[in-house]
């Protein structure tokens, strides 16, 4: 199945309201462990655990040493130290109804077509069990759904990035499903974005043909790579100006690559206002006028789905969508997705 771009990695399952307590590790460091690192003995004396698992319950602010939660697995231990673990319980495998309100802009009996708000994610996974858009879906469309595309990701055809807003589409038939699958795999539907970012790209208009992968150290990021990426296409151009600082990009693509968008534009070294994980270059210190106070009221990527068009995978007609864009970005820039289309 394809992803659309600035996809959460690694969505799967969820828990529900009846799940078993955490299941909890206690152990005491010994002298013959002193200056071993965190990871590598808790490996040793919690043998039903992997080091690899145990290094993400640390990053999970799992862990802690005599009371105090520690984020690094490089943390030496110290002869007396009581380290404690705490384990989640296992995952249901099957997403509940939950009845969350959702903007639908076209629905009929094969898809539903929904301009997703910014800080839903798609469907469920660790440290986001419920309050998904999955969640939300299985409440409107009826049980009938939970058997299309898969028990943990019931319609889902493309995803989103829990932070960026816009326009999706999800299956609600075996048909659709498939048909929308195959269009979203030969690139033949039409995505475009609108993001705001630093500085202005020269030339204005172009195309970004560069592999993505795993950052090689960062396993969470997503990075331009040399070797073992997937091909990204991202055609991109400048449509309006951000008080001489900053550009509104419309950006469509060719591929569908987790964190397309958001890589490439920093890539070419002008990554998205707002965007904590790949925006830290090119950022001026110096702002004109109240942009520093509208910024920072921006509180995640600025980067909104405003396009979407596609050939009905039943019926054969094309239809196309459109996404104003939300408050937070508009309060930035001054130019409407509806604009935007024509430039």
């Amino acid at each position: 199945m394809a992803s659309s771009d600035d996809s959460n990695d690694l969505d799967d399952g969820f828990d529900d309201e009846t799940a078993a307590a955490p299941i909890v590790y206690e152990r005491t460091v010994d002298a013959e462990a002193a200056g071993q690192r965190l990871d590598k003995w808790l490996a040793t004396v919690i043998p039903t655990l992997s080091r690899a698992r145990l290094q993400q319950l640390i990053g999970e602010k799992r862990v802690s040493v005599n009371g105090q939660t520690i984020g690094e697995g490089s943390r030496r231990v110290k002869p007396g130290q009581t380290v404690r673990v705490e384990e989640p319980p296992p995952i249901a495998a099957t997403p509940q109804p939950e009845a969350i309100a959702l903007t639908v802009v076209y629905e009929d009996d094969d898809l539903i077509v929904i301009d997703k708000a910014a800080g839903m994610v798609v469907h469920p996974g660790p440290g986001n069990p419920d309050h998904t858009l999955v969640n939300a879906l299985l409440a409107h469309c009826g049980p009938s759904l939970s058997g299309i595309g898969g028990e943990r990701r019931p319609g889902i055809v493309h995803r989103l990035d829990k932070d960026t807003s816009g326009l999706m589409i999800a299956a609600k038939t075996d048909l659709a499903h498939h048909g929308l699958a195959e269009q979203f795999a030969c690139h033949s539907l039409t995505r475009e974005y609108l993001c705001l970012v630093w500085g202005r790209p020269r030339p204005a208009a172009g195309s970004i043909d560069a592999p993505l992968g795993r950052h090689p150290t960062q396993r969470k990021k997503m990075a331009v790579v040399s070797r073992g990426g997937k091909r990204a296409l991202t055609h991109y151009r400048v449509v309006g100006d951000v008080e001489g600082v900053a550009s509104i990009v419309k950006c469509t693509l060719s591929t569908g690559r987790t964190h397309q968008v958001r890589v490439h534009m920093a890539h070419i070294g002008h990554p998205l206002l707002g965007d904590a994980v790949y925006g830290h270059r090119n950022i001026p210190k110096k702002l004109p006028g109240d942009l520093a106070e509208r910024i920072a009221r921006l509180t995640r990527q600025a980067l909104h789905s405003f396009h979407l068009g596609f050939l009905h995978p039943r019926t054969r007609e094309s239809l196309e969508f459109l996404s104003e864009l939300p408050l937070d970005i508009s309060a930035v820039a001054s130019i409407s997705s509806r604009n935007a289309i024509k430039l």
